[in-house]
């Protein structure tokens, strides 16, 4: 039984941060030490990122919602720190839009399904909570069947749109006519905040908003309907980091550890993490283990967790530079948008003019634990 991903679509608030721009803005952050100064222009200098989008209108030099600033003061270019609580608000509201906008669009994006050919729902996020959640909103606004299944991924990190996508597979196949609307939306600026602590210059340097969606489905499918066969999924956590990426509710937003390790981690690890994805296929396997799983499988897409992860798993796989291109394309215009990332490096893919039908795709993304989650795919239209 071939199950299909198809209607893939992603999205991203209208609002644009230059990244030049914003490192200017956190460097200049009173109270900050020289060290800090020096990180921050470091860190956003060679992140490998020109933009990224956020539902904060106010970063991005427009007025604030409700009039006054409450994450950034344009008069006196002061970064503000309002609790968790303010943060989760913009959430709900901002969040429930793009879930919303995302699904419509995943539906529109193909021709073989509709609204009420949907079964099940799975929305993906790390970023904030509420109940009724987004999979509610979403089966309501729009119009799904009232026996709609839900479900929600919640706190996951950057990889969780892989194990939504495994999910969606395994509920096709229990059950041959189930349609899965899988959706991530992803507002990471939401918990940005001036610090001294290097981590958290890290992570400011490089997370965005954005959200992805796709239908999942066993359903036969026509040829020329675009999107990818889902062959297989495979889990594995590396032997070492499970402090060095970790997300955790603090007062003031949620708060990111990202060390300067996981590179170097992700480097040692991702070839015995990879190894279960392909094993099933001989020739496979003996690519990888033969420093060339770049030339058997065309096309790769990583999740750009940063510039340095991109280039330790480049150099691991032995791949070439083109087949980190969408990766780095991503990246470079959309930042990192944790769970929805992978979704816009697939898509960007599935629009490339080198991507043809039965080409096979090696999808990966790394999250907290160090987890590493991975999709082994066929792309298949005209």
């Amino acid at each position: 039984m071939t199950v299909t991903l198809l209607g893939l679509a992603t999205l991203v608030p209208p609002t644009v941060l230059h990244q030049d721009e914003v490192r200017d803005v956190f460097a200049a952050q009173p109270g900050q030490s020289r060290l800090a100064q020096r990180l921050v222009t470091t860190s956003f200098g060679v992140s490998g990122i020109e933009r990224r989008h956020t539902v904060l209108r106010e970063l991005g030099g427009g007025e604030p919602d409700g009039g006054e600033p409450l994450f950034y003061d344009r008069e006196t270019r002061e970064l503000r720190s309002p609790g968790t609580k303010a943060r989760n608000e913009i959430y709900i509201r901002e969040a429930t839009r793009l879930y919303v906008d995302a699904g419509r669009a995943a539906l529109a994006q193909q021709r073989a399904l509709d609204a009420d050919d949907v079964t099940h729902v799975i929305t993906v996020s790390c970023t904030g909570f509420y109940a009724p959640g987004p999979d509610f909103v979403v089966a309501r606004d729009l119009g799904l069947p009232a026996d709609v299944q839900r479900f929600h991924l919640g706190f996951m990190g950057c990889y969780a749109s892989l194990p939504a996508l495994r999910l969606a597979s395994q509920l096709c196949l229990a059950d041959p006519d189930a349609v899965v609307l899988v959706i991530s939306v992803e507002l990471c600026t939401l918990h940005l905040r001036p610090s001294d602590d290097p981590d958290t210059i890290v992570a400011t340097s490089l997370f965005s908003d954005g959200a992805g969606a796709a239908l999942v489905t066993a359903r036969p499918i026509g040829s020329d309907e675009p999107g990818f066969d889902l062959d297989r999924f495979a889990s594995r956590v590396a032997p070492e980091g499970e402090g060095d990426m970790a997300w955790r509710i603090g007062d003031h937003g949620f708060e990111m550890v990202l060390s300067n390790a996981v590179p170097a981690i992700l480097g040692r690890h991702v070839v015995d993490a990879v190894r279960p994805l392909l094993a099933p296929e001989p020739a496979l396997a003996r690519a990888l283990d033969d420093g060339a799983a770049g030339a058997a499988i065309p096309h790769w897409a990583v999740h750009p967790g940063g510039r340095s992860i991109l280039d330790r798993v480049e150099a691991s796989l032995h791949l070439d530079e083109a087949q980190l291109v969408p990766a780095r394309a991503t990246l470079r215009d959309f930042g990192n948008m944790s769970s929805a990332t992978v979704l816009f490096v697939l898509r960007h893919i599935l629009d490339s003019p080198a991507a043809a039908a039965g080409e096979r795709v090696a999808a990966m993304a790394f999250g907290p634990g160090l987890t590493v989650e991975s999709a082994l795919l066929t792309i298949r239209g005209s």
